[in-house]
């Protein structure tokens, strides 16, 4: 019988974390090893399939990182930036996979990943879909053959519990057309315009931040210039696809070299 990989999750008791175990359960070539949650939390020490509403799955639900990933080859995710330093560390001391889409991370955070990433796997991304990721792709090369007469503008929406903004994608859709102009997004981003700003200084790269109802997420990268505008679009309509690119990315990292990696690696896009 051919040995599956096991899969650990963290914030288990969130929309994202609950949708990873339905995915993980469901795949022929993943088991679920681990189920991890804050301390404190109502589901520590409770069969993580009975906390769900469900059969019992023989998974207890732990705030112990160690020992929630102590019999996996993979652990998953989406938390905040304060608890994915500190699974990095874990994961790294275990020697697996880390895969991350936590979003909102500063850049003294993210920094602060090259220590754990010398001595294992870390899959990072701001977006885990396979579209984004060639949207990705298309604005970089967009932005490096257009001048900065045209405007970038990105335009992001989302469901209303949102907490953080621009989103992770925007951010990472933002990185890929400053690296298309060979210019720091710290140096060109323009987002949080209020009052009388001024005009809109030449090279900039904006951001725009929609939130309402139960919007999963869509994102349009603007390029517009005097008389003609190009518009890239990705909308997503269903969640787990971001749960499947996670997935994904944990059997990419199986074997790999410890470093630091992204989607585009996981889906050999990065050239």
């Amino acid at each position: 019988m051919t040995q599956t990989t096991g899969i650990t999750i963290t914030g288990v008791s969130g929309r994202m974390g609950r949708m990873l175990v339905r995915e993980v359960m469901a795949h022929a070539d993943l088991h679920l090893a681990g189920a991890v949650e804050r301390a404190g939390h109502d589901w520590i020490g409770q069969d993580l399939g009975v906390a769900m509403g469900g059969a019992a799955s023989g998974i207890a639900v732990t705030d112990d990182a160690a020992a929630g990933m102590a019999k996996a080859q993979a652990v998953i995710d989406f938390t905040t930036p304060e608890a994915t330093l500190g699974f990095a560390g874990a994961a790294a001391e275990a020697g697996i996979v880390h895969v991350i889409g936590t979003t909102g991370m500063s850049a003294d955070e993210i920094g602060r990943l090259k220590a754990p990433a010398e001595r294992a796997v870390i899959v990072r991304a701001g977006n885990m879909s396979l579209g984004v990721n060639l949207l990705t792709l298309l604005t970089r090369k967009v932005a490096a053959a257009l001048d900065a007469d045209f405007d970038i503008e990105i335009i992001e929406s989302h469901h209303n519990k949102k907490v953080d903004a621009p989103s992770g994608t925007a951010l990472m859709l933002g990185e890929a057309a400053a690296a298309g102009r060979g210019v720091a997004l710290s140096d060109v981003s323009d987002s949080g315009r209020d009052g009388i700003t001024g005009a809109r200084k030449r090279g900039d790269i904006g951001f725009s931040a929609i939130r309402g109802g139960d919007i999963v997420g869509e994102h349009d990268v603007m390029f517009a210039a005097a008389g003609e505008r190009i518009i890239l679009r990705h909308i997503a309509s269903d969640r787990a696809l971001f749960a499947r690119g996670a997935l994904k990315a944990a059997l990419w990292g199986q074997g790999r070299a410890p470093g630091e990696y992204d989607m585009l690696d996981v889906l050999g896009l990065n050239d």
